[in-house]
């Protein structure tokens, strides 16, 4: 683990250049079952909701399990995983884009999930996505996301399926106060992914799914 808080470095394209070296590893890695709490989402939403689906990756299992039932959107920063999402998922749209600069008309979808992506971005940018997720959803719209349960101002770490990768995060209660100040309320927070994260999600050991709510 390697300290970066380096203000002149582009993390940015740090992640996009890791990802799109080791899109093929990770996917094969990581096309597992989906967690529950992606169905617990999907059960409270109605059938066809639009769905974004940030940092989405090669679209397994997160984007093909929602495209089931719901209309999925797809972001993604490595050009490789968004050609591989858009094989793996004929049924969605999927955009090659980073997640803090693409936008979307206010109210434009049902629920937003972003499993093991927000951590990828630095910190202080977080924030700033949060209220941004809250302007896209529509009144009473759903946000699952992994946080953290430990501040990490960013670190670096080589051998990430052989290429290095970036992480930052707040801890628990600052994103719980965070994503108040953006407008959610907190629905449910569940430790570690019903025990899978660990397995079937890049570095989320320590990363729980938290579900939250447009009010």
């Amino acid at each position: 683990m390697i300290p970066a808080t380096d203000p002149e470095a582009d993390y940015h394209a740090l992640v996009r250049r890791g990802y799109d070296a080791c899109a093929r590893s990770y996917h094969e890695a990581r096309k597992t079952q989906a967690p529950t709490e992606l169905q617990e989402l999907m059960d409270r939403l109605d059938d066809a909701a639009e769905v974004l689906d940030l940092g989405c990756g090669a679209g397994v299992p997160i984007a093909r399990s929602l495209a089931a039932r719901h209309c999925v959107t797809g972001v993604d920063i490595s050009r490789e995983m968004v050609h591989m999402a858009r094989r793996n998922v004929p049924a969605g749209e999927f955009i090659c884009a980073d997640v803090t600069s693409i936008d979307f008309d206010p109210s434009s979808f049902d629920a937003v999930v972003a499993i093991c992506s927000i951590f990828h971005l630095p910190r202080a940018e977080q924030p700033a996505l949060f209220q941004r997720v809250h302007r896209w959803l529509r009144p009473g719209g759903y946000f699952l996301c992994t946080l953290s349960h430990h501040s990490e101002a960013g670190y670096t770490e080589d051998g990430f399926f052989g290429v290095t990768m970036y992480w930052s995060n707040y801890a628990l209660s600052e994103y719980l106060d965070t994503l108040a100040l953006a407008g959610f309320t907190v629905v449910e927070i569940s430790s570690t992914a019903d025990g899978k994260a660990e397995t079937t999600h890049a570095n989320c050991g320590d990363h729980p799914l938290v579900l939250a709510r447009k009010h």
